[in-house]
């Protein structure tokens, strides 16, 4: 809990002497680890249960997000800049919505609700996906199904934040990032499969909705609102004391003549938050296109067997998928051993560089740079688990409460714009330029986060 860390840190700092003596302290720490172990801890559900619609949801996603592209360019024929546009409208269309459930869902504190609502939503629009392939309905279609898809992330993130104390964060965002990870994984896997056996667009579409709709009723019986909302405001106040005794203890030094090797350090949200945007910019640049991409080389070895091909492709996205749930159960296990400030910034550069091995497979097509492409791939979905959790973690620390959906509305804007942006310049340049474009974007993130903390 929060509130003990901030006795225990009074207590050690001496910022409050008089009435609150250490012995008092130790006392009021000892009750208050009694009334979480035994009151507060029975009430939290298991991760493992609550999150089982999650992935549910995730493998529906997991299985759409190969399947789409290849759809909209081969059996509706229609163009990798079709694909941009249906996707880029979509995060567009999202952001002011992720805002929007962000708030209410503080608001209201009912975040079992808007995750109901997120799912039910979602299962809806998704079968009424099924019944046409007119693009531009399915673009106007896949904006809803936005919509509603982030109405259920921010208050996943509350709850997680709510459920656990500070010093949990990234093990417990680790565990569920790696369960749902499992589920887009199964996605891929199942997607491999049943196009392997040449099922229909339209049955692939009505067995997401299938997905969802089983997210829906097992979020229905496991989801639970948390019975108290404190720990992100006793974190803040954590930081809050200790960034004050920081600064009380540099001022005593400096009155006394001794020599300040040290800076007080505080952190820009705004610097955060545009190396956060960078990011998604850049990773939803590469990745829209690169299903595309991958089909379009494959098809030299496999000509004339599409059904191959596009089982392939999701061969190659399920090693990618691997490389991120392993990142994600490598940081639950190293959780609290992480630098989450540092770990933002050496992804970022690992990311950039990884993207320029890419331009090798763009160049000179062959068994072995496809090889090299899928091996990028597997690392960096295993860097991507360890910045993705860390970024989490410290936004739920750097965000105010009632600005929840202020993490998704960054990603989803970033999202958006890479999205057309990647799609257009791989169309109009080709994927050579669209790489290193790609590797500016990370480099750009990492001096973003390199400098937020001043």
């Amino acid at each position: 809990m929060a509130i003990v860390r901030i006795q225990m840190t009074l207590c050690h700092k001496n910022i409050f002497s008089g009435p609150l003596a250490e012995s008092e302290a130790l006392f009021l720490v000892n009750c208050l680890f009694f009334v979480d172990k035994v009151f507060l801890s029975p009430l939290r559900p298991s991760l493992a249960m609550w999150s089982l619609g999650f992935v549910f949801h995730e493998i529906a996603f997991g299985l759409l997000s190969v399947f789409l592209p290849l759809y909209i360019v081969g059996p509706l024929k229609g163009s990798l800049l079709d694909v941009g546009i249906m996707i880029a409208l979509a995060g567009f269309v999202a952001v002011p919505f992720a805002f929007f459930w962000g708030y209410l869902c503080d608001k209201t504190r009912r975040y079992r609700f808007f995750i109901l609502l997120s799912f039910g939503g979602m299962t809806l629009f998704l079968y009424l996906f099924s019944l046409t392939k007119v693009i531009w309905v399915l673009v106007i279609l896949y904006a809803v199904i936005a919509v509603f898809h982030v109405a259920h992330e921010a208050p996943k993130n509350v709850l997680i934040s709510e459920y656990y104390s500070r010093p949990d964060w990234e093990r417990s965002f680790a565990s569920y990032e790696g369960l749902t990870e499992v589920g887009w994984l199964i996605g891929l896997v199942l997607g491999f499969v049943l196009s392997g056996f040449g099922l229909s667009p339209v049955w692939f579409i009505l067995f997401c909705c299938f997905l969802n709709l089983a997210g829906l009723i097992a979020s229905f019986f496991w989801v639970k609102d948390p019975l108290f909302i404190f720990e992100r405001k006793l974190v803040g106040m954590e930081k809050m004391f200790d960034f004050a005794h920081r600064g009380f203890a540099l001022a005593s030094k400096a009155f006394n003549g001794m020599k300040i090797r040290e800076s007080l350090r505080s952190e820009s949200v705004t610097l955060f938050c545009a190396g956060l945007l960078l990011f998604s910019f850049a990773t939803n640049m590469l990745f829209t296109p690169l299903p595309v991409f991958f089909s379009e080389s494959l098809s030299l070895f496999f000509p004339k067997t599409l059904s191959l091909v596009q089982s392939l492709v999701f061969v190659i996205f399920i090693f990618n998928t691997c490389g991120s749930a392993m990142g994600y159960f490598l940081v639950r296990r190293w959780g609290e051993q992480l630098n989450g400030r540092s770990v933002v910034k050496r992804a970022n550069l690992v990311r950039g560089l990884l993207s320029l091995l890419l331009i090798f497979s763009a160049v000179w097509i062959s068994a072995f740079t496809l090889s090299l492409a899928v091996l990028v791939l597997v690392v960096m979905g295993l860097v991507y688990g360890f910045l993705w959790i860390s970024a989490l973690s410290l936004s739920m620390e750097l965000i105010p409460e009632g600005k929840a959906g202020l993490f998704n509305a960054l990603v989803g804007l970033g999202a958006a714009s890479g999205c057309l942006f990647g799609t257009l310049v791989a169309e109009s340049y080709g994927f050579p330029v669209l790489f290193v474009v790609v590797s500016a974007g990370f480099l750009l993130s990492y001096v973003a986060f390199k400098t937020y903390t001043h």
